[in-house]
């Protein structure tokens, strides 16, 4: 739910007229994009100078945890940066959906265990509404980025040979 604040006042702020034509966000999808990017740029930050908080989080499961709650921050990070790119944004939003695939038995096992992260609340109805709230990620990082424009031309295109 923290994230999906932080998307929503990004996407708010990319928003602001001057703002979105100094990014290059005529359209909402555009304005969506930016957003994502940055929020994603955002989250990645805490990764990288507080990873301790993020390790009650880890799954038992999970080698090496604080390892990994770096290349999380990484994947996050590159994820962020390709989505300000209108370039690279197809490619970075199916980075980040991936990503929120593989941190979603993190995400389970927050909810299960109710551990949370430093400031995060802890309640079970926290943890357990996060859950849904990553396919919302997912759905906006691909809508934004149009990430399946290519696929339905793909499949007409083989739908007529």
């Amino acid at each position: 739910m923290t994230f999906f604040v932080l998307l929503l006042v990004c996407f708010a702020v990319a928003h602001i007229p001057p703002l979105a034509r100094l990014l290059g966000a005529p359209t909402r999808r555009d304005t969506m994009r930016v957003a994502a990017g940055a929020a994603f740029i955002l989250a990645s930050i805490p990764h990288f100078t507080s990873p301790e908080r993020y390790l009650p989080m880890m799954p038992p499961f999970v080698p090496a945890p604080a390892a990994m709650i770096f290349v999380s921050g990484v994947a996050e990070l590159i994820g962020g940066l390709g989505m300000l790119i209108p370039r690279t944004a197809r490619y970075a939003s199916w980075w980040l959906a991936l990503l929120l695939v593989v941190i979603f038995p993190a995400n389970v096992y927050v909810a299960i265990s109710g551990v949370n992260a430093a400031g995060l609340p802890s309640s079970p109805w926290y943890t357990w509404s996060r859950l849904p709230f990553q396919v919302l990620f997912i759905w906006w990082a691909l809508y934004a980025a149009n990430a399946s424009g290519n696929l339905r031309r793909s499949a007409r295109t083989m739908q007529r040979i």
